[in-house]
């Protein structure tokens, strides 16, 4: 297998170091990029590779990481965005933004466009870690992304996953005449801390009594690896959200392709990018 150069957010723990370890067994060329320095340096440590910091509630973070990414990187063969989490009561980031949208959606659309030019030229793959909670929990308004009204730990985190899923599907239709490959896909139900922080019913689900029937973070990252690994048009198809493998149902607001552009355009707003 050629080498080539995997981006991974959300890597300092869960599916992300999972992703990593087992994409690095394979010989690719993997970049970690995490929040908490001790973690991230670990696994970047026992691999052997590169790692970068950024808190994704902060999007000066991810302005800086961008740069750096694309100052050290010349290509970039997946972007995988990865990183995210459940929240507890609402907070508002330094951004003005809720702090789910921002970290789940925001930060990774931000990173994925600042690295646009990039990602088209190296012909690259864009996978976007969603999740089932897009149909169970989301309450999507496109006039109230930030939760401004009716604010649920729940919602929040169902909202920013169906986000991910129109935000692939915009990114298809925008980019992929151009080269880039879009994929979300759910991971399961993996026992994780990603929802360390929340106070709603998925804190105890993840953290409780049920904790023990979750999914290893590796069997978790199954189907980040084969989008990462696969090649699109003929393993899989490119603008689809995937579950074990396979294309999945899921929000049918993720199907009305109005919503997806008009999502990309209050994005682009909510970050101040053009």
């Amino acid at each position: 297998m050629i080498e080539r150069t995997i981006v991974i957010t959300g890597a300092s723990d869960g599916i992300g170091a999972a992703a990593a370890r087992q994409l690095h067994a394979d010989g690719q060329r993997v970049v970690l990029v995490g929040r908490s320095e001790e973690k991230t340096r670990a696994i970047a440590t026992e691999l052997g590779v590169d790692y970068h910091l950024a808190d994704f509630s902060r999007l000066a973070d991810v302005r800086a990481l961008a740069a750096t990414l694309l100052e050290r990187y010349p290509r970039i063969d997946v972007l995988a965005n990865n990183a995210g989490g459940i929240m507890g009561d609402r907070v508002v980031t330094e951004d003005g933004h809720e702090l789910t949208f921002q970290v789940n959606h925001l930060a990774p659309f931000l990173l994925t466009t600042l690295l646009m030019d990039r990602l088209v030229a190296s012909r690259a793959t864009v996978i976007n870690t969603a999740s089932v909670a897009a149909r169970v929990f989301a309450k999507f308004d496109i006039d109230d992304l930030d939760l401004e009204n009716n604010y649920s730990a729940n919602a929040a985190y169902g909202n920013a996953k169906l986000a991910n899923i129109l935000f692939t599907h915009e990114l298809d239709r925008r980019f992929g005449a151009s080269g880039i490959s879009s994929a979300a896909f759910h991971p399961g139900v993996v026992g994780t801390s990603f929802a360390a922080q929340s106070t709603g019913a998925l804190r105890h689900l993840y953290t409780g009594l049920f904790a023990r029937f979750l999914l290893t973070p590796a069997k978790g990252a199954d189907t980040l690896i084969w989008l990462a690994n696969g090649t699109p048009g003929t393993v899989w198809q490119s603008g689809n959200f995937y579950t074990k493998r396979k294309i999945a149902r899921t929000n049918p607001l993720a199907d009305d392709a109005v919503l997806a552009a008009q999502l990309w355009n209050r994005s682009a707003q909510m970050v101040h990018i053009d």
